[in-house]
């Protein structure tokens, strides 16, 4: 359930940014190769930032 989550969150933040590059500024791009290197990162090293935060948001123990 929590890796559904993650991903959707990405994708979310990938989407807005390119609407936000778009319309308002080019540098929002900067957001999307950020999501891309953690999601890359995460793949490597099997840490993940967002599954970190969202685990003590929620107070997952697991």
């Amino acid at each position: 359930m929590r890796e559904r989550i993650i991903r959707g969150i990405a994708g979310t933040l990938v989407l807005i940014s390119i609407v936000l590059a778009i319309y308002v500024n080019i540098n929002w791009l900067f957001l999307t190769a950020f999501v891309g290197l953690n999601l890359l990162q995460s793949s490597i090293t099997k840490w993940c930032l967002m599954d970190d935060i969202l685990r003590k948001l929620f107070k997952v123990d697991n």
